[in-house]
């Protein structure tokens, strides 16, 4: 056994372990009892605290500096590249800090839940304020002297830092405001109504899943409040909710999730377990399940289909014709949710939270004057007020359980998948005429081959250049919005 052997064996069951505590948290959001939470935050605790002395073990270290890296394939370089990687961050981090962290961000997302559903920020704030002190305690220790905010971001996109983004998210925001102004003052499409009985909606969810590539033998589907994917390899996991009045919530979250899970199902099997075996940032994820709900999903020759099948399932929901249900699926509207905004909207809600966020880790911006500062901004960029707290600064999970950085990857993953749009249309002449019959293997089969069969093999905007022969940048995304909706409203 060479020193690589030794790594990698051990590395095997950190992994393992790692599904493992991935799958609590799955439990968590769909099948844990309610009194379970304190009992559940320990068994995190205690996991946490074992992932962290595995990941810092002193072992690693030997390990790694006992590997000749010029021996090493790509494949072998990459798992070295990323265990070090993960070794040094470990190692910098307190282990108390990281149970007291696991522990308290699973009783954290509890608190959420309770407050959002009875619209009580004061319930949550004083919880939002431990975990934001000790995410900061987190971030210094990474940080060792620079950027806070930037080390968070290393967890999530790894090469990318605050400046970056701000930079990136400057040159889409003109172009974004101008475009949701213009669309805002046309007439609104109509949208569909009636009652979409739940069976039905998730009847038609799993035959969206299944149209997409999502593999049921190494998947399931359940229901939560925040939907959500979860595991890689030969588990992985979705949720989608139900709404009696909006199926699209159902169908379009489903097909992200979707999006998210094949990502992991996909991923060379030869990966399994190692650090190679998920993907490579939430950048790059989240452009594999935007490009799947928008790009493809909204897309007019699919959004075709889809008018037929929600036909057969509901019969008549007060849209006539494939353009009409067309322009009812790509509805640019006032909202509050995240989740539930167009296309054109979704990037301001985001960046609203990489600002708030980013003063939050800097100190600029107390916990207590979270909500006003998010209502202000809310104003500012949306034009109207927030009526309610869980259409506010409550809606989202994230902050809950800690994660800090995580939020920017949304609008990242959007330029992302902008970029793979324009390569895959390229390499697909037709696809709209597969779209058109529910179809979407080409598509899929593109993105599985050029993304996401690599996993964590290359770095993240190595993937993205890799696939579309172009360093990653928002022209491409914000040309499509400009084409598909002024097409929509005619301008």
């Amino acid at each position: 056994m060479t020193a690589y052997d030794d790594l990698m064996a051990y590395d095997h069951d950190t992994q393992a372990l790692g599904q493992v505590a991935g799958r609590l948290g799955w439990d968590q959001e769909t099948m844990m009892p309610r009194g379970a939470a304190p009992q559940r935050g320990e068994e995190m605790a205690a996991l946490e605290a074992v992932l962290h002395a595995r990941r810092t073990d002193p072992r690693v270290g030997d390990w790694l500096a006992a590997i000749d890296t010029a021996t090493l394939d790509e494949v072998g370089a990459a798992n070295v590249r990323e265990i070090s990687r993960s070794f040094e961050r470990a190692s910098k981090v307190p282990a108390d800090l990281a149970t007291e962290l696991a522990r308290l961000t699973s009783t954290a997302q509890g608190k959420w839940a309770e407050a959002r559903a009875a619209d009580d920020v004061a319930a949550f704030l004083p919880i939002l304020a431990e975990v934001v002190a000790l995410k900061r305690q987190e971030g210094a220790a990474l940080a060792a002297g620079g950027d806070i905010y930037d080390a968070m971001l290393a967890d999530y996109e790894p090469g990318t830092t605050g400046a970056d983004l701000s930079a990136m998210f400057g040159a889409l925001r003109p172009g974004l405001t101008e475009l949701r102004a213009a669309i805002l003052e046309c007439p609104m499409p109509k949208g569909v109504s009636g009652t979409f009985d739940e069976t039905a909606q998730m009847a038609l969810t799993a035959k969206l899943a299944q149209a997409f590539g999502y593999n049921t033998e190494h998947g399931r589907i359940d229901k939560a409040v925040h939907p959500f994917s979860s595991g890689s390899g030969l588990d992985v996991r979705i949720t989608t909710r139900t709404s009696p009045s909006d199926p699209f919530n159902c169908f379009y979250s489903t097909v992200h999730e979707v999006g998210h899970a094949c990502y992991e199902q996909n991923i060379s099997r030869d990966y399994l377990l190692t650090p190679l075996g998920r993907g490579v940032s939430m950048g790059v994820h989240e452009s594999q399940s935007r490009i799947y709900e928008n790009q493809l999903g909204r897309s007019r020759a699919f959004t075709g289909w889809l008018y037929g099948q929600m036909r057969d399932a509901f019969g008549d929901f007060g849209i006539t014709g494939e353009d009409a249900f067309y322009a009812a699926v790509n509805r640019v509207s006032n909202g509050y949710i995240r989740t539930e905004a167009d296309e054109v909207q979704y990037n301001l809600h985001v960046l609203l939270r990489f600002d708030l966020e980013r003063a939050l880790m800097a100190g600029d911006l107390q916990v207590g004057d979270l909500e006003a500062a998010w209502n202000d901004q809310f104003r500012a960029d949306f034009g109207y007020a927030v009526d309610k707290a869980s259409n506010g600064v409550l809606q989202d999970v994230h902050w809950s359980v800690g994660l800090f950085g995580y939020f920017p990857t949304y609008s990242l993953g959007n330029v992302y998948a902008g970029c793979l749009h324009e390569a895959l249309r390229n390499a697909v002449p037709n696809l709209d005429s597969q779209l058109g019959q529910g179809d979407t293997s080409a598509a899929t089969g593109w993105l599985r081959d050029n993304v996401q069969c690599h996993g964590g093999l290359y770095a993240p905007r190595d993937v993205i250049a890799r696939a579309s022969g172009t360093a990653p940048g928002p022209e491409p995304l914000l040309a499509y919005l400009v084409d598909k909706f002024s097409g929509i409203y005619g301008l």
